[in-house]
């Protein structure tokens, strides 16, 4: 099985950035943890904080890809062309935030992805990535 985690705008400053929201560990610390609990799956990283550059990633790898697990980070809320890259593609997505965004400001409630995702997890911290792998793995 082979899987990507893509991040947006920001999630390269986990650890910190807002360690109240988003607690004090980097995502690469999460990401070593993870492909070590999961060593039979094929499971890569990527994260940006450009639009374009999510989109293209999202082309490269979705028709191949056993599965693509995304956090957008702000992009959710906001980016018509995410969505349409994801509804483009064959490669099942998965939409996941580490933090409760319904819990948050009104404007993120909304996400422009999650009707062109398999399914959403929301508001588990940083294991919202270990449970959207669980439902590739299922």
């Amino acid at each position: 099985m082979k899987l990507l985690i893509i991040n947006g705008p920001n999630l390269n400053l986990l650890g910190k950035r807002e360690t109240s929201i988003y607690g004090a560990q980097s995502f690469e610390e999460y990401f070593a943890t993870l492909k070590a609990k999961y060593a039979t799956i094929d499971l890569e990283y990527y994260q940006s904080n450009v639009e374009g550059e999510l989109i293209n990633k999202i082309h490269e790898v979705g028709f191949t890809y056993d599965g693509i697990i995304i956090n957008a980070g702000a992009y959710t809320h906001t980016s018509v062309a995410i969505r349409d890259a994801i509804a483009g593609i064959k490669t099942p997505t998965i939409e996941v935030h580490i933090s409760n965004t319904y819990a948050r400001e009104d404007f993120r409630h909304h996400s422009y992805l999650s009707p062109k995702c398999k399914g959403v997890i929301v508001g588990f911290g940083m294991d919202s990535y270990r449970l959207a792998v669980e439902a590739f793995v299922a």
